[in-house]
């Protein structure tokens, strides 16, 4: 215990005082490092939630003992990165979030013993407009939607019926096309009995009115859609003529414009055609009739006696005799019929225009510089069969193909290399990573040597002792530096030889002085701190 006592002693309150804080700062930030490094990786498990869900699914953690951090308002829930697969099936299973709207789980939860019809009634409007909800917040533009639908009643007595109607607000995730609009009108209408997407007014979260809903403006929808089914069309073409050409002459040394001209007239016609030629004996029928009749000449008047040579069928005691046939036949004749009828739907090829630009070859000109070389005419007229073939040119609708050689502004690498996934390809989870832990290690470093060294140095540094000044040394006011560096008063001294006179002692004195003042000079050169210190002791004993 002397040993140690002495020991802090020696060091002092303050050193002490200083290393410790050193200790438990050095302690801290080790510990800190350890922690972050041990943290789990937090990631966004929902973003932009209702207060609503953000409570619920806040509550389902905290009963499944699962670590979370809250950001934001409270709208971004963050959970260790490993387990958002599970902890998103876990919460769809019990139908979180609901994203503040409520579909047909609404009859889950309520007695409809008592309920009334129009009570149903609005317990179903609200779970469409719930379920519709869910399902537009499933597309990956659609960050938020809220639906509003008008469901008329078929009135009893009454001819005329009131087309349903809907109203939809979305918070999108930059900007909407025509095609996705369309895709939401068709959806909504598509769950709604009797709905129109015409009828389907949607406005963006800004307040623009993406579709009016008003049942007109259909040219505007064909207009849109032939401008998106000829972009399509010239789309597809285009890049199967880039890659077909890119096994040709090269991969980027060419490329395709194309212009499709799409018909949007829809036409039915119906034609019969009758074949006279093909005429088939469908039915034939023969009849024969045979008459004969006798009887006295003068005692009968009948036509056939009128008739000339009717005397010659006398007999010869007058009597007459009547003979006649009738043959009919009649033949029926099927005639061949043909009918067709051609329905010719919107949106077929009417006129194509293409234009390929191909690049030439390159050729070592013997200096290792890669020299350009035009294709030759029978290259660009093998291209444009294969162009007119990929496209289904047809010259009678008007198609136009043109190749050109030209040389591209900047060669293109021809070199293609695939690249395989290797042990130094890192994610972008893995980069954010590796920065934090750098600025980590940077700061770590930093404070270790600007803070925490300065501070262990003039902790461990020795302290400065006062100079001690020869002995016999005067310091005037009748003192003298002892043989242990102790001031003596003069009548403590030991007595001195008085023999000499007055002259002989001033004398004394003052080569003593000048030694002294010369020592002192030379000891506060060579160690100015220490001379520093001895001054500051004289200040405090004086005071």
């Amino acid at each position: 215990m002397d040993n140690l006592l002495q020991f802090l002693n020696r060091f002092g309150l303050a050193r002490i005082a200083a290393m410790a804080t050193v200790a438990v700062l050095m302690l801290g930030f080790f510990a800190f490092l350890i922690m972050r490094a041990s943290a789990p990786s937090m990631a966004p498990l929902y973003s932009q939630l209702s207060i609503e869900d953000s409570s619920a699914i806040v509550a389902e953690l905290q009963t499944q003992n699962v670590p979370f951090e809250l950001r934001g308002s409270g709208d971004t829930i963050l959970v260790p990165r490993d387990q958002i697969t599970a902890l998103r099936m876990q919460l769809a299973g019990e139908g979180l979030p609901t994203r503040g709207q409520v579909g047909y789980e609404i009859f889950d939860s309520q007695n409809t013993l008592g309920a009334t019809s129009f009570v149903q009634n609005i317990n179903n409007v609200r779970a469409l407009e719930g379920e519709l909800a869910r399902t537009m917040t499933s597309l990956a533009r659609i960050q938020a939607a809220r639906v509003h639908l008008v469901l008329p009643e078929r009135e009893l007595f009454r001819r005329e019926r009131r087309e349903p109607s809907a109203s939809i607000v979305l918070t999108v995730r930059g900007e909407l096309s025509a095609g996705e609009i369309r895709a939401v009108q068709h959806l909504v209408a598509s769950a709604i009995e009797g709905l129109s997407p015409n009828r389907v007014s949607i406005v963006d979260n800004t307040g623009r009115l993406l579709a009016a809903g008003t049942g007109e403006g259909e040219n505007g929808v064909i207009a849109g859609q032939t401008a998106e089914l000829a972009l399509a069309q010239e789309n597809r073409l285009r890049t199967r003529l880039e890659d077909m050409l890119a096994n040709v002459v090269g991969p980027g040394r060419a490329r395709v414009e194309v212009t499709a001209e799409l018909n949007m007239d829809r036409s039915t016609v119906t034609s019969e055609v009758f074949d006279p030629e093909s005429q088939v004996v469908r039915s034939s029928q023969l009849r024969e009739e045979a008459n004969s009749a006798t009887g006295p000449g003068s005692q009968q008047v009948s036509v056939a006696n009128e008739l000339p040579g009717a005397s010659e069928n006398a007999t010869a005691d007058g009597a007459t005799s009547e003979q006649g046939s009738t043959t009919e036949e009649v033949t029926n004749y099927e005639i061949s019929r043909t009918t067709q009828t051609a329905v010719t739907e919107a949106g077929g090829i009417k006129r194509l225009s293409v234009a390929v630009v191909v690049d030439g070859t390159y050729v070592d000109n013997g200096n290792g510089v890669a020299a350009y070389q035009p294709r030759t005419a029978e290259d660009i007229e093998r291209i444009a069969a294969l162009v007119r073939s990929a496209v289904g040119f047809d010259e009678a609708r008007g198609d136009r193909v043109e190749i050109v050689n030209m040389q591209f502004a900047e060669r293109p690498d021809l070199a293609v290399g695939t690249s395989e996934a290797g042990l130094f390809d890192f994610t972008r989870d893995d980069m954010v990573r590796f920065a934090e832990m750098a600025v980590t290690l940077l700061i770590a470093l930093a404070l270790v040597l600007f803070i925490m060294r300065p501070l262990l140095r003039r902790v461990l540094a020795p302290e400065p002792q006062p100079l001690a000044l020869p002995p016999g040394a005067e310091l005037g006011h009748h003192q003298m530096v002892g043989a242990n560096g102790e001031l003596v008063p003069e009548e403590t001294q030991e007595p001195r030889d008085k023999t000499p006179s007055w002259v002989a002692n001033a004398k004394s004195m003052g080569e003593n002085q000048l030694q002294t003042l010369k020592t002192v000079g030379t000891l506060v050169e060579e160690n100015p701190r220490q001379a520093a210190l001895i001054v500051r002791d004289w200040l405090s004993d004086a005071a």
